[in-house]
């Protein structure tokens, strides 16, 4: 019995040892919002490259249900829509280009982040129905200004295209 107990007590401290070492995910300022566990393995809505300071090239993905929403045209969004947008550093490829006539290759760099919008119009109502969050090599991005400033461009977009549903992404077939 007693080596039972000393052997539960060891384990205990081992668990405990590990979690005080393992950095603990902060909860996302602002609106909650998590990274899905499985959004690599959703489907491909579109891709995009964004030039100027960011210069980065992008793969926005969706959940079913955002995914159906894209195909079906259906605005506003249903809740329940997620949908991700992964960046990485836009930059040449001078190895593709060693082969090809002229330098013309652009690849995926080092990964820059990982934005989330969730759509939950009574959760997220004081901003059009979306939270939204920013990860860095997993971890939620801790600066409440830049996640607020999601809704500040989305809202932007909304007095352009009320029918866009704050959403800057269309489905590309």
């Amino acid at each position: 019995m007693r080596r039972l107990g000393n052997a539960a007590l060891g384990a205990a401290i081992l668990i405990f040892g590990i979690a005080a070492v393992w950095p603990r995910q902060e909860a996302p300022p602002v609106y909650g919002v998590k990274l899905p566990k499985d959004y690599r393995d959703w489907k491909l809505i579109s891709v995009a490259h964004e030039a100027g300071r960011n210069n980065d090239i992008r793969a926005i993905l969706g959940n079913d249900i955002a995914v159906k929403a894209f195909r079906e045209g259906k605005r506003p969004f249903p809740d329940g829509a997620v949908i991700v947008r992964l960046a990485w550093q836009y930059q040449s490829s001078s190895r593709n280009d060693t082969v090809f006539p002229a330098p013309q290759s652009f690849v995926a760099g080092e990964p820059t982040n990982v934005q989330v919008s969730v759509k939950d119009s009574k959760r997220y109502a004081a901003s059009g129905g979306w939270g939204y969050g920013q990860f860095e090599k997993g971890m939620a991005n801790q600066d409440a200004a830049l996640t607020r400033s999601c809704f500040a461009c989305h809202a932007k977009l909304e007095a352009l295209e009320a029918k866009a549903d704050l959403v800057f992404t269309v489905y590309s077939e």
